[in-house]
């Protein structure tokens, strides 16, 4: 299967709340950081989530955003740290790569003011932001 989606990451179900048309997925990525994912709880029940099912976590590049500095309490479930190792800015929209612990990295679709407002050069620490509705999961 070829997917057009940049960020496919390999994790381990931790646990599921089951509600009544929504789900909470909480998994573990192979570095040690947890996502959250907010899914239905009928796509929950088909992929037969639980905990100690492999998954892979698919993020898009173009729902993941980046902050630099210290931040308050946030309700977005996924804060992933990482550092930059690649930007390639085009005319309107910069593509950053994110490596986080584990060796994994996510690519980051934002535009090319905010990328220069952050001053992302390689090196720079940053935290990767995802809202758990934008995270889905495949089982092979």
């Amino acid at each position: 299967m070829k997917l057009s989606i940049r960020n496919v990451l390999d994790a381990t179900v931790e646990s599921v709340a089951v509600g009544p048309a929504m789900s909470t997925v909480h998994a573990r990525l192979s570095g040690g950081q947890d996502v959250t994912a907010a899914i239905t709880s009928e796509g929950a029940a088909e992929l037969e989530l639980a905990a100690g099912v492999t998954v892979k976590v698919l993020i898009k590049s173009t729902e993941v955003g980046i902050a630099i500095d210290p931040f308050g309490r946030l309700s977005l479930r996924n804060v992933i740290p990482g550092t930059i190792t690649a930007v390639d800015h085009g005319e309107v929209m910069t593509m950053a790569k994110v490596e986080i612990a584990g060796g994994d990295v996510l690519t980051a679709a934002i535009t090319k003011e905010s990328a220069v407002d952050l001053g992302l050069a390689v090196g720079t620490p940053v935290a990767a932001l995802v809202k758990s509705t934008d995270v889905a999961f495949a089982v092979l």
